[in-house]
């Protein structure tokens, strides 16, 4: 007790202290991912209801500012995220971050109910996919390193390997803000959720170094007053505001039950990346295995969600479709054998015919020669007949002349 007073530590209470704090972790957690599942639809009502009134959040517009709905959805998603930020302090991360999927499955349930936006089985499947190709990845990262001033968060964001990823990640935003959204964002939901994803793990490691330094003022240790702290806020702000604009325009525009599993897992996986290459924490060759193995989870899993999101497809609709390809398929079998046996029956009634023919073919030449015979006979006939028929035309003739010279 003595040694804890002069260190100025609080003594951990006896008897499963520990679970306490892993207990009240997981309840915020939990309570967070309620909160963050919520506000997706909440602020998706929000967004119709201003865009039937005006221009659309997908289109440029900001007329949902002044709906009270889309307000009580970002009031929703903010306590959501101050409960995720919470958990972070009383739980590990490898707890509370694979808990964040639990939004997806809230955000589908409620985008069914409320929304009408049907999510099919094929995006069940993918929405699970991606689940658990990201709890995978979360599971085998590696441990961050315990951090107790905004001076450690800043050498290590000063460090050449993050200096490059942030660079790479503003210019990919820049980028995509530009030159891809204007002209494929209303029609590629990556291009919207890949600004958000980009500009989000950029503010996870400001939120770190930022709630380092509430959690050290608050014990009497003040850092707001330190610039790198501020240079995190202003950094942590803009970010913020980038994700919140672009969300909400792929929202508006998508389906709720595709937007949030993808943004889930590539603000999820941008954010684990961010996270190693700045801490720089070794890796076995287990872990990189698992890893990628993860990560190839989350490509399927997105795949099917996005090339499925527009099939209106049933389990009683696949059975109907597998069923009737079934019947089709035998009817086409039998059609082929039927046609094989009418062909041999062909063949084998045409042998007969064929022998019959080969034998007269001697027969057939004797008479075709008799014929020819005959023939030229008859044309010779014929020419005597002519000349004989020309004969008595010129007797008959030789009356009239005789007459005419009479006369």
């Amino acid at each position: 007790m003595d040694s804890a007073e002069g260190t100025g530590e609080l003594p951990q209470p006896a008897g499963g202290g520990m679970w306490s704090e892993q207990t009240i972790g997981l309840v915020l957690a939990l309570s967070s991912s309620v909160f963050i599942g919520s506000s997706f639809i909440i602020k998706k009502r929000g967004l119709r209801m201003a865009g039937s009134s005006g221009l659309r959040a997908g289109a440029g517009g900001f007329g949902y500012l002044r709906e009270p709905l889309w307000w009580a959805g970002l009031l929703t998603m903010v306590v959501g995220e101050i409960a995720n930020f919470a958990a972070y302090a009383f739980a590990p991360a490898i707890l509370v971050t694979p808990l964040g999927a639990l939004s997806i499955i809230i955000s589908a349930l409620l985008a069914d109910a409320l929304l009408n936006e049907k999510l099919n089985m094929f995006g069940w499947v993918g929405c699970g996919l991606c689940i658990n190709g990201s709890v995978t990845i979360v599971l085998h990262a590696p441990a961050e390193r315990q951090l107790s001033s905004v001076a450690e968060v800043w050498a290590m964001a000063m460090q050449p390997a993050f200096l490059v990823y942030a660079f790479i990640a503003a210019s990919t935003v820049a980028y995509l803000i530009h030159w891809v959204a204007p002209r494929q964002g209303t029609t590629n939901i990556f291009v919207y959720l890949g600004i958000c994803s980009t500009a989000g793990s950029l503010s996870v490691i400001s939120c770190k170094a930022l709630g380092i330094a509430l959690k050290l003022t608050f014990t009497g240790n003040n850092q707001l007053g330190d610039p790198r702290t501020v240079v995190f806020i202003v950094v942590l702000v803009s970010c913020l505001l980038i994700q919140l604009d672009y969300l909400n325009k792929a929202l508006d525009l998508f389906n709720t039950a595709v937007v949030s599993p993808i943004y889930y897992v590539m603000f999820t996986l941008l954010s684990i990346v961010a996270s190693v290459i700045m801490f720089q924490d070794v890796q076995t060759g287990v872990q990189l295995a698992t890893e990628a193995c993860g990560f190839l989870t989350i490509v399927g899993g997105t795949f099917m969600l996005h090339t499925t999101r527009d099939l209106d497809l049933t389990p009683l609709d696949l059975d109907r479709l597998t069923k009737s390809e079934r019947t089709s398929v035998d009817g086409g079998a039998a059609a082929l054998r039927g046609a094989a046996q009418g062909s041999a029956a062909n063949l084998r009634g045409r042998r007969p015919a064929a022998a019959l023919e080969l034998a007269s073919v001697g027969s057939g030449s004797a008479k075709h020669t008799t014929l020819e015979m005959g023939a030229g006979g008859g044309g010779g006939g014929g020419g005597g007949g002519e000349g004989a028929a020309a004969a008595s035309a010129d007797r008959e003739e030789e009356p009239l002349l005789s007459s005419s010279r009479k006369r």
